[in-house]
């Protein structure tokens, strides 16, 4: 699996949220249910402050780590998140250290296999928070392109 470590700067993300855990295909229910709601309402045409065309998928606020409870949040990079439209959530990204994974193969097995394949490697993770970059301009849904951040030390 190729990986790189790169520094980026804080930036924001806005989107639909909910908290969940990765027991027993709860997580993927959870998330799944989010990129349904995200795209059936065309919800990033709402996000006037948006920043590009990509989607994110932010995994914050662990309880612990990624055996316990998080908020993930599906959305858009913005350039503010003072003001947001009613039910969505925003949240700064702290500037970091990132461990970047390509994931290969078809989307969504892709992600999830790229997942595990972080959760069982061992790595020092600062558990503040990763996130996933979809590239879905103009593309079928298994055709999708993204890379996985993992925020480490």
């Amino acid at each position: 699996m190729d990986n790189e470590i790169t520094h980026l700067p804080m930036f924001y993300v806005a989107g639909l949220a909910v908290r969940t855990i990765n027991k027993d295909g709860r997580a993927s229910r959870d998330i799944g249910s989010l990129w349904q709601k995200f795209t059936d309402g065309n919800m990033a045409e709402k996000l006037n402050e948006r920043e590009g065309n990509e989607l994110y998928c932010v995994y914050t606020d662990y309880e612990s780590d990624h055996n316990d409870y998080y908020n993930a949040i599906l959305g858009c990079k913005v350039s503010s998140i003072e003001y947001l439209p009613e039910g969505f959530t925003g949240k700064a990204i702290p500037a970091g250290k990132y461990m970047v994974f390509t994931p290969a193969g078809e989307f969504p097995a892709n992600i999830g296999d790229t997942w595990q394949y972080i959760w069982q490697s061992g790595m020092e993770r600062t558990y503040t928070a990763d996130f996933d970059v979809y590239d879905v301009t103009g593309k079928a849904f298994e055709d999708i392109e993204s890379k996985v951040y993992v925020a480490v030390d």
